[in-house]
């Protein structure tokens, strides 16, 4: 049906298509799929796995609607019934879950908008609407399909291919897990060793989200803490695959304190510096103990309190927490 669509409605798909991706940020397109019970009805599994409730061997995009068939609803004269289902390929399992569906009229209003006239979310839904042209979008976390439809008095049935895959995220340091809120990872198209400027796709994903992507390569910037910590690492998405994604960082926490005695009371409204020995700033920030995460190697430290100058140079240690007094004598 879509291969004999006139060219018009064709451009109504690309019309469509740029400003539904717009509509929200990565992160919150993404943020939508992780709603309770969203997650466990995406097919979506380990390395090597096979898609959860699936029939590998015999994929049919359209098993839910047979199973509704009793419930069909009746078509009244002048319309006609769009049955769509998505699967992430050709030949490969269908998608039942994590489906945003947007059925969007073929041509624009007198503002230039394309005016939308139905939005579902299940699985293989079924659209009963008036004879007429439509373009039909489907979205599965950041990927996405569309198609332009033609319906008459008749029912249709489509099937969307969306390959796509999903990463799962979190960051250690040696064999321990970096806690939630305390780790970032930014998703870029592409590999790292691409040179090409690229806006990230996802932004902030905390450990343990799933992002679904289309299937491909991409690199992930891993920000541990807020100071230069921070690893890039390519990986690669497989459709109808979760891949879980573990960071490794090579750092430490460290608590900085200006005492008056080794081992004393942290000196309040000190002003620090911490630098590389070369002398490039890094950090700098105010209070009695700041608390950093640092990047495994070796630091210079400044302490300004009272109108005295305090230094001395310290070492990280990978997975070494600690703390770096200065005396202020």
């Amino acid at each position: 049906m879509a291969g004999r669509v006139s060219g018009r409605l064709w451009r109504g798909v690309t019309a469509i298509i740029l400003p539904i991706m717009l509509l929200l940020p990565a992160h919150a397109q993404m943020r939508d799929l992780m709603a309770p019970g969203a997650l466990a009805a995406t097919p979506l599994v380990g390395n090597g796995g096979a898609p959860l409730g699936a029939n590998v061997e015999s994929p049919d995009p359209f098993a839910h609607h047979r199973a509704a068939a009793e419930n069909a609803p009746v078509v009244p004269p002048g319309r006609a019934a769009l049955m769509v289902s998505a699967r992430y390929g050709p030949g490969a399992p269908p998608i039942s879950g994590g489906l945003i569906w947007r059925v969007y009229a073929a041509d624009p209003d007198v503002n230039g908008m394309f005016h939308l006239v139905k939005e579902d979310r299940a699985a293989a839904p079924i659209f009963v609407l008036p004879a007429g042209d439509y373009v039909v979008h489907a979205s599965f976390g950041l990927a996405s399909a569309a198609k332009a439809v033609r319906l008459r008095a008749d029912t249709i049935h489509e099937v969307f291919d969306i390959p796509a895959g999903g990463v799962r995220l979190q960051g250690r340091v040696n064999d321990v897990r970096i806690p939630t809120g305390q780790i970032a990872f930014d998703i870029y198209p592409g590999s790292q060793f691409d040179t090409a400027q690229r806006r990230p796709i996802a932004q902030n994903v905390m450990t343990g989200d799933v992002v679904l992507l289309p299937a491909g390569t991409y690199y992930i910037v891993s920000t541990y803490g807020d100071v230069n910590s921070i690893v890039r690492s390519d990986v690669q998405v497989q459709a109808g695959k979760l891949t879980d994604i573990v960071v490794t960082h090579r750092a430490a926490v460290i608590t900085l304190k200006l005492v008056n005695q080794k081992g004393g009371e942290a000196l309040a409204n000190t002003q620090w510096t911490v630098s590389t020995p070369d002398g490039d700033v890094i950090k700098e920030s105010i209070g009695a103990f700041p608390r950093l995460v640092l990047a495994e190697g070796d630091y210079h430290l400044i302490a300004r309190n009272e109108g005295h100058t305090y230094q001395r140079d310290f070492k990280v240690i990978n997975g070494v927490d600690g703390e770096v007094e200065l005396l202020a004598k």
